[in-house]
């Protein structure tokens, strides 16, 4: 199993965050590390600080010299995914290749409700999800990308220079939903992330997404698999959990790194790791 880590710009500091990514910069077991793209703090307090997403991952980019990075995951109805796919390309060539871009449906109804984005119903969501990738994956690669979809529509629309990474950086698909995300994920995503759960329920959802990959005429070995690992301050503990990941098929570990973030606890939470 290979290894990463997430520090969701909430309830902490740039001084922090950036303290953690500098010392995992220099621990070559953490092949990653990675943010999140929301406004507001999700699962605590929503009212507290969170810095945003992209530009706190751009400057991390200059902060670093070998860790890939990317959000898990930017909510599509964010941005237009025009944009989006500027912003990719732009941080791929500023990382110098580095970027894994983290894309979802999007779920968060408090803090798209206050910004007045509209979410939509799930069907809606799926819909709009599955033609944004397309739209992002068009202007990554082509000169010229052409779209008429129900929620983005481009005409011969450019995207230069191109990024670094080709044909376009490594997309990553964030979400379980069985009908929808999973079979998106088989159709565009080189990486699927799955949220965080047990080995049994990861389990069912991969065996899902392969199952979406034959119907699709895809190889589902071309899509690596990962899964979030909660740390709690037990650096054993979480290296018993992404055992038991990795016993059913997770290639990835990214583990979750709570505030009040610590750059202290990497090291020893990379030696519990490395004992897999």
């Amino acid at each position: 199993m290979r290894f990463a880590f997430k520090t969701s710009p909430q309830d902490t500091t740039w001084t922090d965050m950036l303290a953690v990514w500098k010392v995992a910069d220099d621990i070559e077991l953490f092949e990653s590390g990675w943010t999140f793209d929301h406004f507001y703090p999700i699962f605590s307090d929503s009212t507290g600080p969170c810095m945003e997403g992209w530009i706190t991952l751009t400057a991390l980019a200059q902060a670093t010299t070998r860790l890939r990075m990317g959000t898990l995951v930017t909510g599509i109805h964010y941005r237009h995914p025009a944009i989006l796919a500027n912003m990719a390309t732009t941080l791929d060539i500023v990382s110098g290749g580095r970027l894994e871009l983290g894309i979802g449906a999007g779920w968060n109804e408090e803090e798209s409700g206050a910004y007045g984005i509209e979410l939509g119903t799930p069907g809606q969501r799926s819909d709009r999800f599955e033609e944004a990738c397309e739209v992002i994956v068009g202007l990554l690669t082509q000169e010229t990308t052409t779209f008429k979809g129900r929620y983005y529509q481009l005409s011969e629309a450019r995207n230069e220079p191109k990024p670094v990474q080709r044909p376009h950086p490594p997309i990553c698909v964030g979400g379980s939903g069985e009908k929808r995300t999973l079979r998106t994920a088989a159709r565009f995503a080189q990486h699927w992330n799955f949220v965080g759960g047990t080995p049994e329920e990861f389990a069912r959802k991969r065996d899902i997404l392969h199952q979406h990959c034959e119907d699709l005429g895809r190889d589902p070995t071309e899509i690596l698999l990962s899964s979030h690992v909660r740390f709690a301050g037990d650096a054993k503990a979480t290296a018993e959990q992404a055992a038991a990941l990795a016993e059913v098929g997770a290639d990835l570990g990214i583990v979750y790194l709570p505030p009040p973030l610590d750059p202290g606890v990497l090291e020893p939470l990379a030696t519990a790791l490395r004992e897999l």
